[in-house]
């Protein structure tokens, strides 16, 4: 009997498998308390930042619309800010300048996910601000032709013209 096709089909079949995955259920530890807690956060355990962050993140591909405040009229840079917050229930002011104003002044090394960034154009006024997401990016409603979306605070754009970073002390 020739053994070299049913040879051949195992071999094939044992390297195959090789580069399958499988998807594992997760694992029950039967923990409860604090520590389980921490091991899978909950929509209520997270800070308002990061819930500013996870809203603004849904706006993402949301086009640029100067004077927009609302996904359908489109965002500009502090119409995304001031609606990210509202949708908390949290009220900012609605300008680049006046954000920056009311929130309290922090150090761009103590930067936290949904801390604000604001940025001064070659005008010498801060006129741009975007919402700090974590890892040297935020997102921002660029200008006109562009959509909501990340970008890095180290681009060197961003590096020139970076002025302040700030917070908004709230709690729900």
């Amino acid at each position: 009997m020739n053994l070299r096709v049913p040879l051949t089909v195992f071999i094939v079949s044992f390297v195959a498998s090789g580069c399958a995955s499988t998807v594992r259920a997760p694992e029950q530890s039967g923990e409860s308390g604090p520590r389980a807690a921490q091991e899978r956060p909950s929509e209520r355990e997270q800070t308002v930042g990061q819930k500013v962050v996870s809203i603004a993140q849904g706006l993402i591909g949301t086009p640029y619309r100067y004077g927009g405040d609302t996904p359908k009229k489109g965002f500009d840079c502090s119409g995304l800010v001031y609606y990210s917050f509202d949708r908390l229930g949290v009220k900012v002011p609605r300008t680049a300048a006046d954000q920056r104003s009311a929130a309290e002044r922090i150090k761009r090394d103590d930067l936290e996910p949904g801390d604000l960034v604001f940025f001064r154009s070659s005008k010498g006024r801060v006129d741009h601000v975007g919402i700090y997401a974590g890892d040297g990016r935020f997102i921002h409603a660029p200008n006109a032709g562009k959509v909501v979306s990340y970008a890095y605070l180290d681009d060197p754009y961003y590096r020139k013209h970076f002025v302040s970073a700030g917070r908004f002390e709230v709690s729900l």
